[in-house]
């Protein structure tokens, strides 16, 4: 599996507590862009395998989270570094716009 459902129950685990970054995608079912960079994300989680999680929290199903983080639209993505935010892109891109964010990033 290149990307990780992750929940309000499991974030502090799987994001927080994470030894390496993850990238956090807030998505819904109902979300058409969503939907456009989902097998973008796929592509990235199995190609930085172990240098970066892609994990996916549906903001219907879990709407603590994104409400901790203030998320006002999606898809939002953000950074996780050491228990961290470290940057937040909003709204859908192609994939190398994705992977030039996470290099600028230092992932």
């Amino acid at each position: 599996m290149s990307t990780v459902a992750v929940t309000d129950e499991s974030f502090e685990a799987d994001v927080l507590k994470s030894s390496a970054p993850v990238l956090v995608d807030f998505w819904a079912e109902w979300c058409g862009p969503c939907k456009q960079i989902a097998p973008a994300l796929e592509q990235i989680g199995a190609e930085l395998a172990g240098k970066v999680t892609v994990a996916k929290i549906n903001i219907e199903d879990s709407p603590m989270t994104p409400g901790r983080y203030g998320v006002r639209g999606i898809p939002t993505m953000m950074l996780f570094k050491d228990g961290q935010m470290t940057s937040m892109k909003v709204g859908a891109m192609p994939k190398q716009k994705i992977l030039d964010w996470l290099a600028e990033a230092g992932v």
